[in-house]
């Protein structure tokens, strides 16, 4: 999808710089969309198409994604959690609506634990199920899932490509998310993206990342949150069991999930998608 920003900023946050894309900047209403991984961009156009017409959107390439350089900086979630007050602050705005996919999901959910004050709605699209040991549960599940959708050769390659991206190669990890793409898609359509995507793709953020979701405790559950929250999956998600930890953590939310569709529900099933999102920012 070919679609252009009406403006682009790059914010600096103490030893990073954020990469932003603004559409419909002149509306005051925002909502900031924050992309999967950790470590992978998504610009998401599919959803920003939506939303633009209405709101202002934002979406930005985390620290260490493509742009946004992050050379002697942390990654530990207190530093994921100032670069959306720094967003914020550039954008002179005291509260936002946030969309979060995947990793994003739960990036979200770490930052409406701390900043609910901020928060007008959140909406959770397939989010990864929690921090601590649940993430460990979470990646379980995700590599049983790729297991399952490809050849034994390339199950093989794709082990030594996440050995190699451990070792911090990032064309190794370049490669395996390609697989990884493939694999999502599979019973859906046949995939093609861009090698400039995947070019920024880098081993550090995924690494690092990584390693301080395992560190950061345990979210707390959500009882009684001031705003609306909706939780969708696709019917074929990559997520199992692990799931129920995030219902658990939000008894209040509206709970969806999509038929025909698997972990990118917007390219996968766009009309049921589409109804959700349309319904959820209308209300």
């Amino acid at each position: 999808m070919n679609l252009k920003a009406q403006n682009t900023a790059l914010i600096q946050n103490g030893a990073t710089n954020l990469s932003l894309k603004i559409y419909s900047n002149d509306n005051p209403e925002t909502v900031i969309l924050l992309h999967g991984g950790p470590g992978v961009p998504d610009d998401m156009l599919e959803v920003v198409s939506q939303l633009k017409d209405k709101y202002r959107v934002i979406t930005f390439e985390q620290r260490g994604v493509g742009l946004s350089e992050c050379k002697d900086c942390e990654y530990k979630m207190e530093d994921y959690i100032s670069d959306i007050d720094a967003i914020s602050e550039y954008l002179e705005i005291d509260s936002f609506y946030l969309f979060g996919h995947s990793w994003g999901g739960l990036y979200a959910q770490i930052y409406a634990e701390v900043r609910p004050e901020k928060i007008i709605s959140l909406f959770l699209c397939s989010p990864s199920s929690g921090t601590n040991k649940t993430w460990k549960e979470t990646e379980k599940e995700v590599m049983q899932f790729n297991k399952e959708n490809v050849s034994k050769k390339e199950w093989l390659i794709m082990g030594w490509n996440s050995l190699c991206g451990m070792l911090g190669s990032d064309r190794a990890y370049q490669k395996m998310f390609k697989q990884v793409l493939k694999n999502y898609h599979k019973d859906y359509f046949e995939v093609e993206i861009k090698d400039e995507y995947f070019a920024r793709i880098h081993a550090k953020p995924v690494n690092k990342t990584r390693k301080e979701i395992v560190k950061y405790r345990f979210l707390s559950e959500f009882n009684k949150p001031d705003y609306p929250i909706i939780i969708i999956y696709g019917e074929n998600d990559v997520y199992g069991e692990s799931k129920k930890e995030v219902l658990k953590r939000f008894p209040t939310a509206k709970v969806e999930t999509i038929e025909n569709c698997g972990h990118i529900a917007w390219k996968q099933n766009p009309k049921a998608f589409n109804k959700l999102l349309k319904e959820f920012y209308t209300e």
